[in-house]
C-alpha cells in the first residue's frame, strides 16, 4: 500500500524558491550560450580581419602586374591547440585567382574598398568562417580593389564558445548551490517561531485549554495564533456546557428516579389491583415529567453550545411555525380548560433563521404560559411588526412574576418561593439562550389590565425576510 509523505513547510518553501531560481539560471545559461558564440565570432572575426589586412599590406603593382606575398605573420595569428585549418584566396579586381585556394568561394556580394564582409561556408567538407576584405591598389586605382579572403575552420571557435559557456555554467551552479544554502539557513531562522509554536502545543497535557501565548512573533503568525485561541475558547465553552449539562442532569434526574423507585416498590408490595393501577398511573406521570426534563436539558445544552445557531439559515414563516406549535400544545390547553388564542397577522412573517431554534423558543414560551396559567384562564400568542422587525408576544392571566424577580427567573432551575407548579425551571432559560443566539431580546412586562405576564421577544430587523 503506497504512502506519500508530505513535504515539510521548510522543504516546500525551499523548493518554491529554488525552482524559479533554477528557471532563471537556465534562462541565463541560454543567453550565456548565445553570448559565448557571439564572443567567439568576434574573436575569430578580428583574427581573420587582422590576417587579411596583413596580407593586403604586401600587395604590390609593378610593371602592370599585381604581386602578392603571403607573410608568415598573417598565418601565425591562428596558432592554437585546436589544429584549425586556415585557407586564403586573393583575387584580382577582374576575379582572377592570384594566390591561395581556388575552392574557397567568393562572397555573395563583393565588399566596397577598405570594407569587409563575413560569412560562413564549407571548404573540403568542413565548416569555415570567412572574411572578405577589399584592398584598393593605389598604384593603379582604375584597376579596382583586390579581394582578399581568409578562412578558418571552427574548432578553436567552438572550443572558445564551450569554455565561456562552461565557465558561466559553473558560476550559475555555484551561485544556485550557495543560494540554496543561504535560503535553507534563512528558512531555519524564519520558521523558528512556527517550530516554537509547534513545540508549545506539543508540550501541552491532554485536556489543557489555556490560550496560546502570543508574544513577539511575525505578523503572519498572529492570525493563526488568534484563530487557535478562538477555537480553544469555543472548545472551553463547549466543555463547560457539557460539564454543566452533566451536573444539571445528574442533579435533576436524581429526584424523578428516586420517586419512580419508591412508586415501583410500593406497587410491588401491594396486592390490591386498584392500588397497582394507581401506582402505574403515578409512575407514568413521573416518566412523562422525567422525559420532559431530559428534553429541556438537551434543548438548553444545544442552545448554550450554539449548535442550533450554526445550522444553515432558512426562510421560515413565523406565523405558520407558531400555528404548528399551538396545535401541538392544544391537548395540554384542553386538559387545563385554558383558552389558547392566536392573534395572527395578515400575510407571511418571514425570518431568516433555523426553524429548529424558532420552534424551541415558541414551544417553551407557550408551554411555560400554559403551565403557570390556572385552569379556566387564557393564553394568547400575538405576532406583529415594529419598525420592520418581527415581534412575538405571549400573554396570560396567571399569577405573573413580581418585577423584583424578573431577572432571576431566567436563571437555570429557578423557582420562586410560592411556586408549586410542576416543572424544573428551565423554560425561560431555554428561551433566553435561544434568543441570545438569534440576537433577539426577551422582555417581561405586565398586561394592560388584570394580573398575568407578557413575554415579548423582539427579533432583530436583520432577520426579517
Amino acid at each position: 500500500m503506497r504512502s506519500d509523505r508530505a513535504l515539510s513547510l521548510r522543504a516546500r518553501l525551499l523548493l518554491w524558491l529554488l525552482v524559479p531560481l533554477g528557471g532563471l539560471a537556465l534562462m541565463n545559461l541560454a543567453l550565456a550560450r548565445r553570448e559565448a558564440r557571439r564572443t567567439a565570432d568576434m574573436v575569430q572575426d578580428r583574427l581573420l580581419l587582422g590576417s587579411a589586412r596583413i596580407i593586403a599590406q604586401q600587395i604590390r603593382f609593378e610593371d602592370g602586374l599585381l604581386d602578392v606575398a603571403i607573410p608568415p605573420a598573417a598565418l601565425e595569428l591562428f596558432q592554437s591547440g585546436a589544429q584549425d585549418r586556415v585557407y586564403y584566396r586573393i583575387a584580382s579586381p577582374q576575379g582572377v585567382l592570384l594566390s591561395g585556394y581556388a575552392e574557397l568561394p567568393s562572397p555573395a556580394e563583393a565588399p566596397r574598398p577598405e570594407e569587409s564582409v563575413y560569412f560562413q561556408t564549407e571548404v573540403r567538407g568542413e565548416p569555415v568562417r570567412v572574411v572578405a576584405y577589399a584592398q584598393p591598389v593605389f598604384a593603379a586605382p582604375a584597376e579596382g580593389p583586390v579581394i582578399i579572403e581568409v578562412a578558418q575552420t571552427l574548432q578553436d571557435h567552438d572550443q572558445l564558445a564551450r569554455k565561456l559557456w562552461t565557465t558561466t555554467l559553473r558560476q550559475d551552479l555555484w551561485t544556485l548551490a550557495l543560494a540554496g544554502l543561504l535560503i535553507w539557513f534563512a528558512l531555519r531562522r524564519g520558521l523558528k517561531d512556527i517550530l516554537r509554536l509547534r513545540d508549545e502545543v506539543g508540550r501541552r497535557t491532554p485536556g489543557s485549554l489555556e490560550p496560546l501565548r502570543s508574544g513577539p512573533m511575525p505578523q503572519e503568525l498572529q492570525p493563526l495564533v488568534g484563530a487557535l485561541n478562538g477555537y480553544i475558547q469555543r472548545l472551553d465553552a463547549q466543555m463547560a456546557v457539557r460539564s454543566r449539562f452533566i451536573a444539571n442532569a445528574s442533579h435533576q434526574l436524581r429526584t424523578p428516579f428516586a420517586v419512580l423507585q419508591t412508586q415501583a416498590s410500593h406497587g410491588l408490595r401491594s396486592a390490591d389491583p386498584a392500588l397497582k393501577d394507581e401506582v402505574l398511573e403515578a409512575m407514568s406521570g413521573s416518566v412523562r415529567q422525567g422525559t420532559r426534563l431530559v428534553n429541556q436539558l438537551l434543548a438548553l445544552s444545544r442552545a448554550e453550545a450554539g449548535t442550533l445557531a450554526h445550522r444553515p439559515g432558512e426562510r421560515v414563516d413565523l406565523a405558520d411555525l407558531a400555528q404548528r406549535v399551538l396545535e401541538e400544545q392544544a391537548t395540554l390547553a384542553q386538559s387545563r380548560n385554558i383558552d389558547l388564542g392566536f392573534d395572527r397577522p395578515e400575510g407571511r412573517l418571514d425570518l431568516a433563521a433555523p426553524s429548529a431554534m424558532l420552534h424551541e423558543l415558541v414551544a417553551n414560551l407557550v408551554d411555560n404560559a400554559l403551565r403557570y396559567t390556572p385552569p379556566g384562564g387564557r393564553v394568547t400568542l400575538a405576532l406583529r411588526r415594529a419598525d420592520g422587525a418581527p415581534v412575538l408576544a405571549i400573554e396570560d392571566n396567571g399569577p405573573g412574576i413580581p418585577p423584583a424577580d424578573r431577572v432571576r427567573v431566567f436563571e437555570r432551575f429557578c423557582r420562586l418561593g410560592n411556586d408549586d407548579t410542576p416543572g424544573c425551571g428551565l423554560g425561560l432559560s431555554i428561551v433566553q439562550e435561544v434568543a441570545r443566539a438569534l440576537g433577539a431580546e426577551v422582555r417581561l412586562s405586565d398586561p394592560a389590565s388584570g394580573s398575568g405576564l407578557v413575554v415579548t421577544v423582539a427579533f432583530p430587523a436583520g432577520l426579517a425576510g
